[in-house]
């Protein structure tokens, strides 16, 4: 039996009761919090029947690493996904939509994410095994659920994935500060990956090089540029515009 992961945090774990009570080993709840939240979560909890062991802030802290656990945290079994890329592309029923993250490697930035590609309902996210962080708890906790619902697939070779991508027609549109063209300008109703790269650095030239396009997102004010996971929100919630909600 593979050793189960930690999950804290109310949305996180709201999301694992919601999805796969199933997957969750044993759940452990600060006593000393009993306000209305705690108790409307310990209510789903005890609905799905999930074991309950009670703890304190000293022991959760032991088990998160963090203090940020909101006084719940669980031990739980991985959520199964689709096995490998080509097998979700395979699947699915409409043009794929893919955030490609080039050089993301703070957890926090890629919690935020993978949220806001829950949310533009973005069918994966794609990033370099060597140059992105992996899915850890801050990033599950930053992520608010988001982690367990996206698959996340990190690739040994970014730029070979990406050409793959091209042999099964997905447009590859990249962003880069300096691009003429604007998202705007980018159809995005066809089969899309779009790729960003880290904040500051950017994508990394080979990446740049793969891509089908470059666009920009159209800045008016002081700053040059946006946190990844607020670029990732435009141009993800763009294509969904473009595409139209219902789909």
């Amino acid at each position: 039996m593979t050793s189960p992961k930690i999950l804290f945090g109310f949305h996180a774990l709201t999301v694992r009761l919601k999805t796969a009570p199933q997957t969750i080993r044993e759940l452990h709840i600060d006593t000393s919090r009993r306000d209305q939240r705690m108790r409307q979560f310990l209510a789903r909890a005890e609905a799905a029947g999930v074991r309950i062991v009670e703890s304190d802030d000293e022991r959760l802290h032991k088990l998160c690493g963090t203090h940020r656990h909101q006084g719940v945290a669980a031990k739980v079994d991985a959520v199964e996904q689709a096995r490998s890329l080509d097998d979700l592309l395979d699947a699915l029923a409409e043009p794929p939509l893919l955030l490609v993250l080039d050089g993301v490697t703070d957890p926090h930035n890629l919690g935020a994410c993978l949220r806001v590609a829950d949310g533009a309902g973005a069918h994966a996210v794609i990033a370099p095994k060597d140059h992105a962080v992996g899915i850890n708890a801050t990033v599950a906790k930053v992520a608010s659920g988001a982690a367990e619902t996206v698959p996340y697939f990190m690739v040994t070779n970014l730029a070979r994935t990406l050409g793959e991508l091209k042999e099964r027609d997905i447009w590859i549109t990249g962003t880069s500060d300096d691009a003429p063209a604007t998202l705007y300008d980018a159809d995005l109703r066809r089969p899309t990956a779009l790729v960003l790269g880290a904040e500051g650095s950017g994508m990394r030239q080979l990446t740049r090089k793969t891509c089908d396009e470059l666009v920009s997102i159209p800045m008016r004010g002081a700053v040059e540029s946006l946190n990844v996971s607020v670029a990732s929100g435009i141009c993800l919630y763009e294509a969904r515009r473009q595409r139209g909600w219902a789909s």
